[in-house]
């Protein structure tokens, strides 16, 4: 089943694509929360479908129109320098959880409940190999911060939404079960400084940048990569990170023998992965910091809960 040949999106979106070496594999058609009708395009590099990454947009969009197209285009470049990671849909916490996403039924669609936001619903994944855990989200984007996001659609909204859930991850307001109803995550002008005109998710420190590269490296190349590179000048990541990509690249220099670099991509190494009981340790103190805690005097009655 693919999208009506005669609507413009698709071609427009083929010849954006093909500028930045990315193949348009299939679109399919589907509806999104309110049950408009979209476009799934499913990309992939060029001459190599081993990795895709899924871009939906509302039937009909012109990404075409004014300054769009300069961030459609920032936006598939970046998407394939992701697809060449060894897992494109998988990012690293500050924490050291490392969390695949997906199942992001976009674009972000006005509340029908009353409340005066836009809503996204998708899931997040703990990626260890291990664990068998996920969280069902629900992010709710505030009108206010909405006015700042140049479309609802997912190339312009999908950075804010997914760093706003690492954030909702670190602060230990999201937490990772086998199964549950959605839990929410709150995207509001908070993350937004009006006096810098940027967005801040986070600050951070050349130390504590250097420390989220060592953990996505291992994770995302070591563990789940078998030592292939991952991108590590990802403006998404700097995004979350109040820092930019040439922070992080600055940040990798310092890493030593534990990266093996080429250009903005780094592979684990063996010292890397023979730090194994670090990484694992931090995974588990952020797994554990998401989870509710309970003391004895709330168990007896003792305590707000």
């Amino acid at each position: 089943m693919t999208v009506d040949s005669k609507n413009s999106l698709a071609p427009s979106l083929e010849a954006a694509a093909a500028k930045v070496g990315l193949t348009v594999v299939s679109v399919e058609p589907s509806l999104d929360l309110g049950g408009n009708p979209t476009a799934v395009f499913c990309l992939a590099l060029h001459g190599q479908a081993e990795h895709t990454l899924k871009l939906t947009l509302s039937k009909g969009f012109d990404l075409n129109a004014g300054p769009l197209a300069d961030q459609m285009d920032a936006y598939l470049v970046a998407a394939a320098k992701r697809l060449r990671n060894p897992r494109p849909d998988c990012v690293v916490t500050l924490g050291g959880l490392p969390v695949a996403l997906g199942g992001f039924q976009w674009p972000l669609h006005s509340a029908n409940s009353g409340s005066d936001a836009y809503i996204v619903h998708g899931e997040a994944t703990l990626a260890d190999g291990i664990h068998e855990l996920r969280a069902k989200i629900a992010t709710a984007v505030s009108q206010t911060f909405a006015g700042i996001i140049p479309a609802m659609e997912q190339p312009y909204a999908e950075s804010f939404v997914l760093n706003a859930l690492r954030k909702g991850i670190d602060l230990g307001q999201i937490e990772f079960i086998k199964s549950g109803t959605l839990q929410p995550v709150q995207l509001t002008t908070r993350y937004y400084s009006h006096w810098k005109k940027t967005f801040v998710f986070t600050d951070s420190t050349p130390e504590s940048r250097l420390n989220f590269l060592l953990s996505k490296v291992y994770w995302l190349s070591g563990v789940l990569g078998a030592s292939q590179p991952v991108w590590i000048a990802d403006p998404r990541d700097a995004q979350y990170l109040n820092a930019t990509p040439a922070d992080l690249l600055s940040a990798a220099s310092a890493a030593g023998s534990l990266f093996k670099l080429d250009g903005d991509f780094a592979a684990a190494t063996p010292e890397l992965l023979a730090r194994a009981p670090q990484f694992e340790a931090a995974r588990d103190a952020a797994l554990n910091f998401t989870k509710p805690q309970f003391s004895e005097s709330m168990r007896s009655g003792q305590a707000n809960m």
